[in-house]
């Protein structure tokens, strides 16, 4: 199979699942482009900045039209990740590829496993604490540089029990959140994104920006925690393979 068409349906599939459950599909673009596509860990980190910010800031449209993205608490919490997001950028580079790989397993394992946790409702808005929120987007911006992820499956729960916000919105907000960090990281890799195989990463991010629409009309018409259970369960799996190879 060409390296096209992997990338078109790995993008669909990454897209898919970010523009349904507002984060946690780019998790999967790491693994794919690793293992289905042949880069680098350093090289597909980077490619994944490049997929998520395109992909967040298309799915980001979306849900402002419907008016379910709070721009000034999104803005607020990202803000605390921008430093950290740029430091982890620069920082990649120089870590071993079989460390990146393991420290991406052991995140995308934690993501599932927060996937299969039932989230709080929130119906009314929680008090925010200021410290947590600034701590919540400064560890969301540290993993967004480090591992090229736009981290949504981090910053959905942060804003609904850190910030009060109700989950659509919270939702929306993340995709903010992802797009602003995923800048900040790759302000720090300019000089490696044009070393990308534009080839392969131009398919992969097209397919991701249609996927993302796909994905947010598929959200209003099947269950959410049900969409979210099962992708845990493939993310959990995914993890498991790449922590073996990093060990092995």
């Amino acid at each position: 199979m060409s390296a096209v068409i992997l990338a078109l349906a790995a993008g669909a599939v990454i897209g898919l699942a970010l523009g349904a459950l507002g984060g946690g599909g780019s998790v999967l673009a790491v693994p794919a482009l690793i293992y289905l596509l042949d880069f680098t860990p350093v090289g597909a980190t980077t490619a994944s900045l490049v997929i998520v910010t395109i992909t967040s800031v298309t799915a980001l449209a979306a849900h402002a039209r419907d008016g379910h993205v709070r721009w000034r608490t999104g803005l607020l919490f990202a803000a605390s990740g921008i430093v950290p997001a740029m430091v982890g950028g620069a920082l990649a580079a120089r870590i071993p590829a079989t460390v990146l790989t393991a420290a991406f397993a052991v995140v995308a394992g934690a993501a599932a496993a927060r996937m299969l946790r039932p989230r709080r409702r929130a119906d009314t808005p929680a008090p925010v604490r200021p410290g947590k929120a600034v701590a919540a987007g400064a560890g969301l911006g540290a993993v967004t540089g480090v591992l090229g992820v736009g981290g949504g499956f981090l910053a959905v729960p942060a804003l609904v029990s850190v910030l009060g916000l109700r989950m659509r919105d919270a939702v929306g907000t993340s995709l903010l959140v992802i797009t602003v960090n995923s800048l900040a990281a790759l302000s720090t890799r300019a000089g490696t994104v044009e070393r990308l195989d534009w080839a392969v990463v131009g398919p992969f991010v097209g397919a991701a920006v249609l996927g993302a629409w796909d994905g947010k009309r598929l959200a209003a018409k099947v269950s959410g925690p049900a969409l979210q259970r099962l992708f845990a369960v493939v993310l959990l799996a995914v993890a498991a393979f790449m922590l073996a190879d990093a060990v092995w």
